[in-house]
This record gives C-alpha cells, structure tokens and sequence, in this order.
C-alpha cells in the first residue's frame, strides 16, 4: 500500500507543477515568439497528459482479479507507460523538432525576450520540485543499487517515468534558455530554431529508454533476483523436499509476482504431507515477499524439469515447463 500511495504522489506532484508550467509557457510563448518555449509549453502539456494516463493506469492496476483476469490488472499500468513513453516520443520529441524546422526556415526575430528568462525561471522552480519528489521516492526505492542498475529493475514504472520526464525537462529549459540568449545576443534567430529542435532529441532519447524498460515489463519480466533465490532457498531447505530444481517467475505488476516452483519430494509422502509441505512454503515465502501473489509447485524429477525447460527454450515444449 505504500508503493502505492508513493506512486500516486509522485505523479500528482509531477501534474501539478506541469500544469502551471504548461500555461505560464505557452503565454510567454505567444508573447515572445520563441520557438523553444512553444516546444517547452507542448512538452510540459504532453507531460500533463502523461500524468493522467499513469493515474489511470494506477487505478486500472487496482482492480481485483476476476474470471477473465485471474492474475488480476496489474499490467495495465506497464500498458499505459508504454503508451506516454509513446507520447513523449510522437508529440513532445515531434512537435518540437516541427517547430525548430519550422523557426530555421523562416527565422522570426523574438520579442520581450526577457518575458521569456522569466518563464524559464518560474518553469524551472516548479519543475525542479517535481523532479526533488521523485527524485527522494527513487532514492528510497533503489537502495544500494546504482541509479542506472535500480532504473533497470524497477518494476514501478511511475516514479521512473516521472523522474525521466523531469530530467528532460529540466534540459530542456537549459537548452531553451541558450536558444533565447543566442538569438538576442547574436541577433540570429535560428539559433532559437536550433534549441528546439535540441529539445526534440532529448524527449527522443527519454522515450527510447522509457518505452525499452516497460515493453520489456509488459511482455513480461521475471522477479527481482533475490526473490528467486529467496524462494528456492525457503523450498530447498524443508524437509519434505529433496531437491528445488529451479524456478520460473513472471512480474505481474508492480507488486504482483506470479511463481512456479519445480521440486522433487520425499518418496515417502502422500498427498497429505505434499500438501502440507506446499503451504508451508508458501507461507514463508508470503511472509518475506508478500508481493508473490501465487505459488505453483510442480512435483518433479531434477531430469525431467531440466528436459522440459530444454524443451520449452527451444520452442517444442509450450507450457509443460
């Protein structure tokens, strides 16, 4: 429940302060006539959308499993990522290289250029507290991993986005305000031109990365290594077990893990002790990572469960792994 509230958070800061950019840019935009500004307002009004779409998905994720969903709605909000990762690309990246295009062609000299140094600076509050938010819940979050290593394997697509989102932004505002200064000093307006279009590589960059890491949550990632290994260390040592032989695991959401587990028994037990000896590991493993939802424990050979995962990598064994 924390992650979650985390999540809603970080997202409802990152809307609140786009939304206010978004109008103080476009009327600077409109005022001075910078194209790097109209990018940054159409950034910052993309960015917006972007948070509506993540609160969506959070609210869709939410919803419990049912009949046609039995592993519940989780990656609804791995869908809707891809989707602003999708955004960010086709209208913030496209719209903002239209109009550096469009300011080298046919250059317009900029006005009031000190209207828009303002907005920068105004922007760049608001944004640069949006961007300490989610800056602190990825802190948080990563712990002794490195920042690259935690973006990697994050399995909250929200904090990620934002803080993607954020970083580009606040870039962007740089490369905004060296467009502004360049065509007022140099009396060349085509460098504001330029500064556009540089903001249109950046959003284009973010969004590879951001549409990257949740396509691959989407189609579908395993758990977080020491899960894995947690998990098989719980099996390996009970009793009733003589032999984990290994794992699968499939990231159903940001706090959902789906398992299933291939062990080899005692030849003494029955169905009972079987049974027993599942729920008990299933409820240590509950214990220490409430987030693996289901436990599928397979009964098998170490020579069988090493053939059907040989069977399966090579495309012949479907779902019998």
């Amino acid at each position: 429940m924390r992650a979650k509230a985390t999540s809603r958070k970080v997202v409802l800061a990152a809307l609140a302060g786009n939304l206010a950019i978004a109008a103080i840019k476009f009327a600077a935009a409109l005022f001075t006539g910078s194209a790097g500004l109209l990018s940054e307002a159409v950034h910052s009004l993309v960015d917006s959308v972007n948070e509506v779409l993540l609160l969506y998905g959070l609210h869709r994720a939410a919803k419990r499993p049912d009949d046609d969903h039995p592993f519940g709605y989780g990656r609804e909000l791995y869908f809707w990522s891809f989707i602003v990762a999708l955004l960010v690309f086709a209208l913030g990246a496209g719209v903002s290289v239209y109009q550096g295009v469009g300011q080298m062609r046919s250059p317009v000299a900029l006005e009031h250029a000190a209207a828009g140094y303002v907005v920068l600076c105004a922007s760049l509050v608001f944004e640069g507290a949006s961007w300490r938010v989610a800056m602190k819940e990825f802190r948080a979050a990563k712990g002794d991993m490195g920042y690259f290593e935690a973006f990697r394997k994050s399995k909250d697509p929200t904090t990620f986005t934002v803080l993607f989102e954020d970083s580009a932004a606040l870039l962007g505002l740089g490369i905004a305000f060296l467009g502004i200064l360049g065509s007022q000093l140099l009396h060349e307006p085509r460098l504001d031109g330029a500064a556009s279009i540089g903001i249109g590589v950046v959003l284009a960059v973010a969004s590879v990365f951001l549409a990257r890491e949740t396509k691959a949550l989407l189609i579908g990632e395993s758990a977080l290594p020491e899960v894995r290994k947690a998990i098989l260390e719980i099996a390996g040592k009970d009793p009733a077990i003589r032999r984990a032989n290994g794992l699968l695991t499939v990231q159903m959401g940001r706090e959902e893990v789906v398992a299933a587990l291939s062990a080899e028994f005692e030849d003494h037990l029955q169905t009972p002790g079987i049974e027993a000896c599942v729920n008990r590991i299933e409820a240590e493993v509950k214990t220490r990572y409430p987030e693996v939802s289901i436990l599928f424990v397979k009964p098998q050979t170490p020579e069988t469960w090493r053939m059907r995962r040989r069977e399966h990598r090579q495309g012949n064994g479907g779902s019998r792994a």
